[in-house]
């Protein structure tokens, strides 16, 4: 088991960390307010088992390679930072699988599939997580007791706040499409939401 202090003091941050404007909860904004908060689910649970796999890889030691090979971590980068970058200027023209068409304000054009492999991919390519795991996640570990409850234990409360703060950032992009349901500003929407996504692509390859 963990200590309560420790615990005390890992949800509050956690929380944060998570729920800090980063390359996930973006990408649910975007989602949120192209394709609804129900459709987006499929892509948060690819998300969230690419953070329980990048929160069990840095405490199997992996972090210690990327931290070694640094050009590993700038490959995860920069692809996903084109990635993200594509599918913005896709958005700002008002095509692609995830814009929002003219005929229709909810469009269905991603399989379900498709979005739980975004959100997986956008999981592993965000560099916030990683740097979260890498730095923040061995201190709350007491190595003195036995590692895989504490293990179990954390990767729940990560998975429980990761969703929650997606919801959150879904939702939030769905209320603010249901202010403009005039066929008139759906390019408008289109832009915001590739704005949005761009503007992480940016953060993303520069960070």
């Amino acid at each position: 088991m963990i200590k309560s202090s420790l615990l005390g003091l890992f949800v509050p941050t956690f929380f944060f960390v998570s729920a800090t404007p980063g390359l996930c909860m973006t990408f649910a904004l975007s989602l949120g307010m192209t394709i609804g908060v129900r459709r987006t689910l499929w892509m948060m649970a690819g998300e969230l088992v690419g953070v329980a796999l990048v929160a069990l890889a840095t405490i199997a030691g992996v972090a210690t390679i990327m931290l070694a090979y640094p050009e590993i971590f700038m490959i995860f980068k920069l692809v996903g930072g084109a990635y993200l970058a594509f599918l913005g200027v896709q958005l700002w023209q008002s095509g692609g699988e995830m814009a929002i068409t003219q005929e229709t304000s909810r469009p269905d054009l991603m399989t379900r599939t498709q979005l739980a492999t975004r959100g997986f991919v956008t999981a592993i390519a965000n560099p916030k997580g990683w740097a979260f795991f890498v730095a923040l996640l061995p201190p709350f570990i007491d190595y003195q007791l036995p590692i895989t409850p504490q293990i179990i234990i954390l990767l729940l409360l990560m998975l429980t706040i990761e969703f929650i703060c997606l919801i959150a950032y879904a939702s939030g992009g769905r209320l603010l499409s249901s202010f403009l349901k005039n066929r008139s500003n759906v390019n408008l929407i289109n832009r915001i939401a590739g704005s949005l996504i761009i503007s992480v692509a940016i953060w993303l390859s520069l960070s």
